[in-house]
């Protein structure tokens, strides 16, 4: 008995998890650069013998979908779209090096160059920093050249190169920040044919029929837990019934 009841509150705590994963995706369907997260459970099993002893031990992987957004055309000169298998690098909350496809860049009265969530972005040294300027211009190798206050157009300043970055040879992990982090620490490489799009910004990859879809599925599997659960109970009340002596 305790068997059903052990696999019916490992379905019930997936189909929870899965929801609000789901959840999580579809109000993040117009975050620029987001990819969606997926939660998958490789692992159910029960170990021990005896009633005291028997744990349920599962194993539950975090990933997220690794799909490229859609770009679509801004015409502003500080949003870039990465259009290779790159990511930019930032500065994380905690001083790390993460990593975002979220390009929609802006100066902070700081000077400091942001993303559109607030992480520093960084460059060969460290976080960029932008001086006074009257134009900007990033290259799509990351190159940001500006045209000082009084300056000619014709003749523009490197200022410094975006970091760009490649994940391949390395395991990373999605973070609760919405930030790729790699596991166990460290940074990536820099990817020198890392390209991006000027002018354009990638947008979310999260499908929102499909989110939907597995919103609904998702449902009826956790109902059809606690069905299980409440069958494992009437079971149980029925078997406790027929041993009870009569009075």
């Amino acid at each position: 008995m305790d068997r059903l009841v052990y696999t019916a509150l490992s379905g019930l705590r997936s189909s929870m998890s899965s929801q609000a994963t789901i959840a999580n995706n579809i109000a993040n369907a117009s975050t620029i650069g987001f990819r969606a997260d997926r939660v998958s459970f490789d692992r159910m099993v029960l170990q021990g013998t005896g009633m005291d002893s028997r744990q349920m031990a599962a194993e539950e992987v975090n990933d997220f979908d690794r799909r490229a957004g859609a770009i679509v055309q801004t015409a502003r000169p500080m949003d870039v779209a990465v259009v290779t298998d790159s990511w930019i690098a930032v500065q994380a909350t905690d001083g790390s090096e993460g990593y975002t496809r979220r390009g929609d860049l802006s100066v902070a009265p700081s000077g400091v160059l942001e993303t559109g969530d607030g992480f520093p972005v960084m460059g060969s040294g460290g976080p960029i920093t932008v001086p006074p300027h009257q134009a900007i211009r990033i290259a799509d190798d990351g190159t940001i050249t500006i045209v000082p206050p009084g300056g000619d157009a014709n003749q523009p300043q490197v200022l410094d190169r975006i970091k760009l970055t490649s994940t391949a040879g390395t395991t990373t992990l999605k973070g609760l920040d919405n930030l790729l982090h790699v596991k166990g620490g460290g940074v990536l490489p820099d990817d020198l044919d890392a390209r991006v799009q000027a002018g354009a910004l990638e947008q979310s990859n999260v499908n929102l029929t499909q989110a939907l879809v597995d919103m609904i599925e998702n449902q009826r599997s956790y109902e059809v837990q606690a069905n299980l659960l409440k069958e494992a109970k009437n079971m149980d009340e029925s078997t406790a019934s027929l041993m009870r002596l009569p009075s």
